[in-house]
């Protein structure tokens, strides 16, 4: 089985520079080019979901499976139609060599499931470390404090302003979570206004973190 995706920023959008040429779309020539030379049994390739039929890097992918004979289907799913509470949409990829993989007709996308969790699940409600609150000297902090009013949801910051999402999910998690920048997660509890920890991140991509021991950061 062969199963990843190239870097998911340049089709992102948040990628809000554009940049055409942009090294990292390279990468998914390289998936192409592994499946070609090593005809895996099974492909799974996934990516944000702006990677799709109107992306001539997504036809070039599909192109390249239908020229080596695999079968494919491909959908976009959410993690919130699964059990996470986090609104995170990606495309899947699935694909097949029915010369190795006789029974492939019988694959399907997994169904929609009932959420059942919130996000009052996945946040801890005790005192986090210092760095993960924002300082009231902060120059975002007069705006975040105006905003951030309720300890009952999750806002996210959207450059120069806070904005709550009322769907009462996280938004998608992105990979500048640390830094605080555009677009990341925020919450109000009992001690300040602050980014999610470590923990929480895990706890909203799905991974059973009673499992995980997770090492302290550095500051």
């Amino acid at each position: 089985m062969l199963a990843g995706c190239a870097p998911c920023q340049p089709y992102s959008m948040m990628n809000t520079r554009k940049k055409q040429d942009d090294d990292r779309k390279t990468l998914l020539d390289e998936f192409r080019r592994v499946i070609n030379g090593v005809k895996p049994h099974f492909v799974l390739m996934e990516n944000v979901s702006r990677l799709n039929e109107e992306n001539p890097y997504f036809s070039k992918f599909i192109d390249m499976l239908e020229k080596n004979n695999y079968k494919y289907e491909y959908k976009v799913l959410n993690a919130k139609d699964f059990g996470v509470p986090q609104n995170r949409e990606r495309i899947f990829i699935v694909a097949f060599d029915p010369k190795q993989v006789k029974n492939y007709s019988k694959f399907e996308f997994p169904k929609p499931i009932k959420l059942t969790k919130t996000i009052h699940d996945f946040l801890d409600k005790e005192k986090q470390d210092d760095i993960y609150y924002y300082k009231k000297d902060h120059q975002y902090y007069p705006e975040l404090e105006k905003t951030m009013i309720s300890k009952d949801t999750v806002y996210q910051w959207r450059r120069v302003y806070a904005r709550e999402n009322k769907s009462n999910l996280c938004p998608t998690l992105t990979a500048n979570m640390g830094s605080g920048g555009h677009n990341v997660p925020l919450i109000k509890d009992n001690f300040g206004i602050r980014k999610l920890t470590p923990k929480e991140c895990f706890a909203f991509q799905g991974y059973p973190i009673e499992k995980y021991i997770i090492p302290k950061l550095a500051n």
